[in-house]
């Protein structure tokens, strides 16, 4: 999941911002001494190095119990659609099957209406099957997008309490972060306090 900080000069802030957390921890004494430094070596176009924080995506996907209530449910509905297919399948096959048997003895204006039957069948079941794959897939679209927009909107709230002025997303693989010390990590907290606010919304 993105976040629009995650937009803002991906592998750029992250080297930066990495630079700048190592030249703060070198000499401490040298900080007093250049104070002109210390604002340029704790800066990362214009933030404070300590107003930007990351959240771990796929820790936060991993405990939020909003997100696992959510998979469990689409994955429900993706069975029962499957199972519903599987179903109209079995009952279609066992019809075809059924009128070869009787083919042989049927007359030929018979065959060829239930031929032309089972053909329409056969076309509305085809159809049938990608509606309901399309349906999921809205389902899911649909989903996702909730999902987003309630960690945006807690985030937006939560950094302001926080006075982070920037919340970037880390995730394996798939980051502008390269580097983040532990200490920027927020995911816990916010794993916490959006698992709090989805209890109370449940009652």
């Amino acid at each position: 999941m993105k976040t629009p900080a995650s937009m803002i000069s991906k592998i750029t802030l992250g080297l930066l911002l990495a630079g700048s957390l190592a030249a703060c921890n070198q000499n401490k004494s040298a900080d007093k001494a250049a104070p002109a430094t210390t604002t340029a070596a704790t800066t990362v176009n214009g933030v404070k190095a300590e107003e930007i924080v990351f959240v771990n995506s796929d820790s936060l996907l991993t405990k939020y119990d909003y997100f696992k209530d959510m998979s469990s449910r689409l994955e429900k509905k993706g069975k029962q659609a499957q199972a519903d297919l599987v179903s109209k399948g079995q009952a279609f096959q066992r019809e075809v099957a059924e009128y070869q048997k009787a083919a042989a003895t049927m007359p030929a204006d018979q065959r060829q209406t239930t031929e032309q039957r089972l053909q329409r069948k056969q076309q509305e079941l085809q159809a049938y099957q990608q509606n309901a794959g399309a349906q999921v897939q809205n389902e899911q679209a649909g989903e996702q997008a909730k999902l987003y927009e309630k960690v945006a909107e807690f985030l937006k709230v939560y950094a302001k309490d926080k006075g982070y002025k920037m919340v970037m997303t880390y995730q394996k693989g798939n980051s502008g972060i390269l580097y983040g010390d532990a200490s920027l990590d927020i995911t816990s907290d916010v794993v916490k306090k959006l698992n709090e606010a989805y209890a109370k919304d449940k009652k």
